[in-house]
């Protein structure tokens, strides 16, 4: 029965994607500015289908099972999360007439669609979520149940972000207040700084 697995596969795919992580917050933050923001979703979903493919059929195991390339993901995911938390604690500590100043500015589509792939590939924690986390729960699938397990992390995937984008959009009117917004960036810091130290605790107990 693949519809189980489908099932089992959205759980999995909505427990490792809502926290919110450089992906989603940068779609919100474009959300809130309505600027390209279903644009920035759609490049998302797109390396997520990819990434999540990947992992599930046989990807995962390669990243596993070589210890060097798994310590060198790892540690660029720590180092890439304390950099982004430091980043948004920076737009808390900013006054708020400067951050208006910074956020009145629309990017062009080029700088959107860039930026959008930098806290996409250039964020080792995609890799392992997407690749080894989800590749490794995936391996206990086979034939149709692996590819029904797989539509339902993808299906995850494009409700959330599209979800994101659509009401960070309609929100934006609240969320662009200035306490708002700290809270926002706050609560962005403390959550990279979380993973990172999470990711730091499960490498120093598996070496």
């Amino acid at each position: 029965m693949t519809f189980l697995p489908y099932i089992q596969g959205i759980g999995l795919g909505v427990g490792l994607i809502m926290p919110i992580g450089a992906q989603n917050s940068y779609v919100l933050n474009q959300a809130i500015k309505r600027n390209y923001h279903l644009i920035a979703a759609s490049i998302c979903v797109f390396f997520d289908v990819v990434l999540m493919s990947i992992g599930v059929f046989g990807g995962g195991t390669v990243i596993s099972s070589n210890a060097t390339l798994y310590n060198i993901i790892t540690w660029a995911g720590i180092l890439f999360l304390l950099g982004y938390g430091w980043m948004s604690l920076k737009l808390v500590l900013t006054p708020a007439a400067e951050q208006s100043a910074d956020n009145s500015g629309m990017k062009s589509l080029k700088v959107v669609v860039m930026t959008t792939l930098a806290v996409t590939l250039l964020n080792p924690h995609v890799y392992l979520d997407t690749v080894v986390i989800l590749g490794s729960v995936g391996s206990q699938f086979n034939g149709h149940e692996k590819t029904a397990f797989t539509a339902g992390i993808i299906s995850a995937s494009f409700i959330w972000l599209y979800s994101l984008a659509f009401a960070g959009a309609k929100l934006s009117h609240v969320l662009k207040q200035p306490k708002v917004r700290r809270a926002i960036d706050l609560s962005v810091a403390l959550l990279m700084w979380g993973v990172a130290w999470s990711l730091f605790s499960q490498w120093s107990s598996s070496t």
